[in-house]
Parts: structure tokens; C-alpha cells; sequence
């Protein structure tokens, strides 16, 4: 492997890791893991209730560990299992009111992190990296299917 992709990898892995770090930091006061809140952010994007499973996969947790998370969540009135109509094992995921309302602090809170962050990066570079990310994205879930 060439020392450029060796330095990529490097700065993808530290770089995502102190981004989230960032981010949890800033959500603490709203008494959010980073997984909670990486819960709550896929089922409020989601164009239509994912299923624990199809969420555990976005999230990158097990299914074991998705489930504990959704009872947390459930628990404290965030989220709550819809029966899927064509399978009644199948449950899907939705916010609750209070977890649209909590939704919409975590996406203020990191928009302010997005801006503080990418504030001083030309608007050209940043598309020229989201749209090679996106692209390592999908060969890396090409080479997972």
C-alpha cells in the first residue's frame, strides 16, 4: 500500500472519530450517547420507518446491541416499534413527538458544529471531498454486499 493511501485511511478513521467526539461533546446537555443520538438522526432522515435491523446496519451495531439502544429509547418516549403490516415480526422505528423534538436540538447543535468546523474550507474543496467519500463510500458497500 502507498504511503498516500496509508495517510488516508489515517486521517478518514481520526478525522471521523474526532468529529463524532465534537459532536458528542456539544450534545452532552441534551443527555445523548453518541449512539443515541446516531439513532435518533437515521430514523428522523429515513424517508419511511426502518426496520431494527435495516437500523442497526446504518447505525454499525449489532442487532443485540440496536435493541438495548431502542429500549433505552423507547423508555425515555423518543422512539417507538410500528408493526410492519407484512410481517408482524418485523417492527419498524419512528420518532415519537418528544423524539422529533429532540431531533430537531441535535440537528441545531450539529449544524453549529458543521459551520464552526468547516468554516474556513473553500465550499470547491469540500465538494471535491463529500463527492470522493461518497465514492469510497459505495465501493466499500459494494465489496460488503
Amino acid at each position: 500500500m502507498s504511503s498516500v493511501e496509508e495517510r488516508f485511511s489515517a486521517a478518514l478513521h481520526s478525522t471521523a472519530r474526532a468529529w463524532r467526539l465534537l459532536i458528542d461533546r456539544r450534545l452532552k446537555g441534551l443527555g445523548m450517547s453518541q449512539a443515541g443520538w446516531m439513532t435518533i438522526a437515521f430514523v428522523a432522515k429515513a424517508k419511511a420507518p426502518m426496520s431494527q435491523s435495516e437500523l442497526a446496519q446504518k447505525v454499525g451495531v449489532e442487532g443485540a446491541t440496536m435493541v438495548a439502544m431502542l429500549d433505552r429509547l423507547a423508555g425515555a418516549g423518543l422512539v417507538e416499534r410500528v408493526p410492519c403490516e407484512n410481517d408482524r415480526r418485523v417492527k419498524r422505528v419512528a420518532l415519537t413527538p418528544a423524539g422529533s423534538e429532540l431531533y430537531e436540538q441535535v440537528r441545531v447543535e450539529a449544524n453549529a458544529v458543521r459551520r464552526q468546523v468547516l468554516a474556513g474550507i473553500d465550499p470547491a474543496q469540500l465538494q471535491a471531498a463529500a463527492e470522493l467519500l461518497e465514492r469510497v463510500q459505495a465501493v466499500v458497500d459494494a465489496a460488503t454486499e
